[in-house]
């Protein structure tokens, strides 16, 4: 049975997996145990995205602490609702005109960004 398996082609061998842990979910019945999981796998992603953001700034704040002050409030302005849609997205979640508004609001504030930096790091005329 062992050789099977280890000469068992690696998709099949995987989907194989996946049908085994989807029926022990089913005649165990432990669909809240996924709502939970999907919970907790919700926030943690948000606080992986957070320290990530963090460590960015961590690297980089001297730099930004020379800008204008026009160009840091527009920075942090756009870097503070990104946070704040991504936190919307995950709480209460988006469809229809709400995910095409996360959508927007995601690029709008990254284009704000982007312009940001851009300005401070063009140099001559």
């Amino acid at each position: 049975m062992r050789r099977f398996l280890t000469n068992m082609n690696p998709t099949i061998r995987g989907f194989l997996i996946i049908g085994l842990i989807a029926l022990t979910v089913v005649v165990l019945n432990l669909y809240n145990v996924l709502n939970s999981l999907n919970a907790l796998a919700r926030i943690a992603f948000l606080l992986a995205i957070a320290f990530f953001v963090f460590l960015m700034w961590r690297e980089r704040r001297e730099d930004i602490a020379a800008w204008p002050n026009r160009a840091k409030i527009a920075f942090y302005g756009g870097a503070g609702l990104i946070v704040a849609d991504i936190a919307a997205y995950v709480l209460w979640g988006a469809s229809g005109l709400g995910a095409v508004a996360f959508i927007v609001v995601l690029g709008l504030c990254g284009y704000a960004m982007f312009r940001a930096w851009r300005e401070q790091h063009t140099y001559g005329y």
